[in-house]
């Protein structure tokens, strides 16, 4: 049974919802003024449609399941079981979530317009030779620039995208499931870290909240997506080989950690969450490993002529060529923070809350470090400038981690959690039309 939260959690939830209202307000009375925020529905980059569609019943149905059957399936089943259960459930809601907005709409065709990777994949017929001029087509403004998120971003993610075209799985269809599959490991990784560096008890606490994670919204369809669920992978491989001594999976780890920072630039600071672990794990010398994983991703893009220092350096350029030089840092610096609220949920208020409550130096516990690297991760990306808007969906590799402190919420409230957080992302889904 639930029970209704302590004052603190109702306090924390209210005022992560408050902010986001006020950021609402706030953009809206600026675009009165004469000065856009340039989001359309204010913080978040949508459009005001109230709509349902083929996803809506389907995304009711696990959500009341989750929320009916979750908590106790988690304490109960066999820990293999349980994670396939997790991953299952995550795509599951995932998808139905894209379908709210329709198949085409939703999933075809949004990866499929002039500003993303799929505009760009029908040119690349040499991967080598696209890896050398790469950075000369960052800037905007000449007759070659890439497409907006391809210049924005190192060319590991076009790649994905070529590479899944070149086995016969091209087109929108197909990426935009890829980018959902492999979002979904999302919810076997997170609690699987939690497990090895912490307790299987708080583990099994993670996995309902993975299951029904707001952010789920933009996994379905974005590229932040299927870089969440690439991190999150890597993040837990470490973890099993720092808790475990196993150094083929912190190797492993290091591959996909180092490939994430190809994916995105702004991907080096899951730095603060591997630091994490690292601490957190019982076999710290095993990490060294994932540096030998890590080194012959970063020798392979350098040897074929892409430079990671250089093609960042541009990207700030190429930033600021376009729409971010009209958002005002003084807006979205807190704005950014304010649409947390519906990416991580209220639950991730309440969490944060509880991890600095529980932080003791002495006393590491994965449930309330990793939360709080996770934070400060987002805290640097924030300040950094270079995420002003869109953070609904670029932030979420590290908004996942925030549900590693789970357990922080007594048992008898968290059902109640839960049933927000599910709320959030159905609300979210049907009032506004995402473009991601």
């Amino acid at each position: 049974m639930s029970a209704r939260p302590p004052r603190p959690d109702l306090i924390a939830a209210a005022v992560a919802v408050g902010l986001f209202a006020v950021a609402a307000v706030t953009g809206g009375v600026l675009h009165r003024l004469g000065r856009p925020v340039y989001a359309g529905a204010p913080p978040l980059l949508a459009q005001w449609l109230p709509h349902a569609g083929p996803g809506t019943p389907l995304a009711v149905l696990v959500a009341v399941l989750t929320w009916w059957r979750g908590p106790a399936l988690a304490a109960r089943l066999g820990w293999r079981p349980l994670l396939a259960l997790s991953y299952v459930t995550a795509v599951a809601w995932t998808l139905s979530l894209a379908l709210i907005d329709g198949w085409r709409r939703g999933i075809a065709d949004r990866l499929t317009t002039e500003h993303e990777y799929l505009h760009e994949v029908p040119g690349i017929t040499d991967i080598p030779a696209t890896l050398s001029v790469f950075t000369t087509r960052i800037l905007d403004f000449q007759p070659d620039s890439w497409a907006t998120h391809v210049s924005a971003h190192p060319p590991g993610a076009l790649l994905v995208f070529v590479w899944f075209d070149r086995i016969g799985l091209g087109g929108g269809a197909w990426a935009g499931m890829l980018c959902i599959l492999v979002a979904g490991l999302v919810a076997v990784a997170v609690p699987h870290t939690v497990r090895v560096l912490g307790s299987d008890e708080a583990a099994r606490a993670v996995t309902p909240f993975v299951m029904l994670f707001p952010g789920a919204v933009w996994f379905g369809v974005s590229a932040d997506g299927l870089f969440a669920g690439v991190t999150a992978t890597g993040v837990a491989l470490l973890a099993h080989g720092v808790a475990r001594r196993s150094g083929a999976a912190a190797a492993g780890g290091g591959v996909l950690l180092a490939f994430g920072c190809y994916l995105s630039y702004g991907l080096v600071l899951m730095a603060a969450v591997v630091l994490a672990v690292i601490v957190l794990g019982r076999h710290r010398r095993t990490a060294l490993w994932a540096l030998a994983g890590a080194a012959p991703v970063v020798a392979a893009f350098t040897v074929a002529g892409f430079s990671w220092p250089e093609g960042y350096h541009l990207l700030i350029e190429r930033y600021y060529q376009g729409i971010a030089t009209d958002r005002a840092y003084g807006y979205w610096v807190w704005a950014n923070l304010a649409l947390l609220t519906v990416s991580a949920g209220p639950a991730a208020a309440v969490i944060l809350r509880r991890a600095v409550a529980a932080a003791h130096p002495r006393a590491r516990d994965a449930t309330w470090v990793l939360p709080l690297a996770a934070a400060a991760a987002i805290a640097a990306a924030d300040l950094s400038g270079y995420s002003k808007a869109e953070v609904e969906r670029i932030w979420l590799p590290f908004a996942v981690w925030l549900t590693a402190g789970a357990a922080l919420i007594p048992p008898a409230g968290r059902r109640t959690w839960l049933a927000v957080q599910a709320l959030v992302a159905l609300t979210v889904n049907h009032l506004v039309l995402t473009v991601w």
